[in-house]
């Protein structure tokens, strides 16, 4: 098949690409890199700043509009696919719509689904918009309902969410979202990961001798939305009582493969606090024996069926629950060759990159459209 992947989030377009290819098809994938990340793509579509840099982009995707016509699948990372109005973006999607065969809906990330349903129907214990049945008014949390409800960005999202051959979830909790609002319109297929090299004391889960290395990723603009706030109080008041065990590694707002390097060598990674399920992020550091501290809900075994690994240190989004789970690590050692160990089995057994390529080409080809 001819597949071109439009936009990008935490590499999963670029990795799901390679996973395709290695089936023999062909694919494109035009994104922006997702912002300072920076991930790999075959047409770049960075916007510079302004209103200038705006124009420049528009302009670049209407000249290569003839050459994104003719796909058998087009797959859009988010309704927001390219750095434009949501108004501007309307006739890009009806062109793509008009001349390729199949276009599909991912459900990755911030949308109008997400953002209503986790206000309003609540069904989440908790996530980025509510703890239990209470609204989370931080910053964040308010300037993206102010963005998606009753917006052109709405309007954009209910179009093509109706108007799409197919909706791809990514993670359990957005495809509560969207299987409750489309439930035959909706799949859920685990994010690729291209597993990567693993330390050998990280095959052993060997930390005799020296320090628990713990690993942060903050995006500065994004702390106080992700908890990444929370968790980064908790691991440094957690080093401060056990400054001989624990070190903390910090990663700020850094491309990917830079980021990548900081990572590697860690024991364990602190991750998106709201989340059920783990990140792009997370299931990359797990695929290296890197124990992930974070979203490990039993709704997320359960969607994918799985009964017997629980590699993932999961935590309730408050700092007493990071301190504890965290610090219950550092103190208690002989967890961690089995955690690694089953850290690495879960990656390769849910989210390798072909085995993942796989679901999305019988999707793409038998499940898609049908009633």
């Amino acid at each position: 098949m001819k597949i071109l992947l439009l936009g990008e989030y935490s590499n999963v377009h670029a990795t799901l690409a390679e996973g395709l290819r290695a089936l023999g098809h062909q694919v494109t994938v035009a994104s922006n890199g997702d912002f300072w990340k920076d991930y790999p793509r075959d047409i770049s579509l960075v916007r510079r700043k302004g209103k200038i840099g705006g124009m420049a982009l528009l302009l670049k995707i209407y000249s290569l509009l003839p050459k994104l016509r003719g796909y058998d699948v087009v797959q859009l990372i988010n309704p927001m696919f390219v750095e434009l109005k949501a108004e501007r973006i309307f006739p890009i999607y009806k062109y793509l719509r008009k001349h390729n065969k199949k276009v599909f809906l991912c459900a990755f990330g911030m949308d109008w689904y997400w953002v209503n349903t986790c206000i309003n129907d609540m069904p989440l214990k908790y996530s980025d918009f509510n703890i239990g049945n209470v609204r989370r008014t931080n910053r964040d949390a308010i300037k993206e309902q102010n963005d998606w409800i009753g917006t052109a960005k709405e309007r954009l999202n209910r179009f093509i969410a109706n108007d799409c051959d197919g909706i791809i979830a990514g993670l359990y909790e957005y495809w509560v979202c969207y299987s409750s609002a489309m439930p035959r319109k909706t799949v859920y297929i685990p994010f690729p990961i291209k597993a990567g090299e693993c330390q050998a004391d990280n095959d052993r889960g060997d930390t005799a001798g020296r320090k628990l290395k713990v690993f942060i990723g903050i995006n500065k603009s994004r702390s106080e939305y992700k908890g990444t706030d929370i968790m980064l109080k908790a691991a440094l008041d957690i080093q401060k009582r056990h400054p001989d065990k624990m070190e903390l590694i910090k990663a700020e707002s850094l491309p990917f493969s830079e980021y990548e390097k900081l990572m590697n060598g860690s024991d364990a990674i602190l991750d998106q606090l709201y989340s059920y399920t783990p990140s792009m992020n997370s299931l990359l550091a797990m695929s290296k024996g890197i124990i992930c501290i974070g979203g490990g809900e039993e709704e997320s075994y359960s969607i994918i069926n799985e009964t017997d690994l629980r590699p993932i240190i999961n935590v309730q989004p408050n700092y007493e629950s990071v301190c504890h789970e965290l610090e219950q690590l550092v103190c208690h050692t002989e967890r961690i060759g089995k955690l690694k160990a089953q850290s690495i089995e879960y990656v390769k057994k849910h989210h390798d990159y072909v085995k993942v390529a796989k679901e999305y080409e019988h999707y793409y080809t038998h499940e898609a459209g049908t009633p």
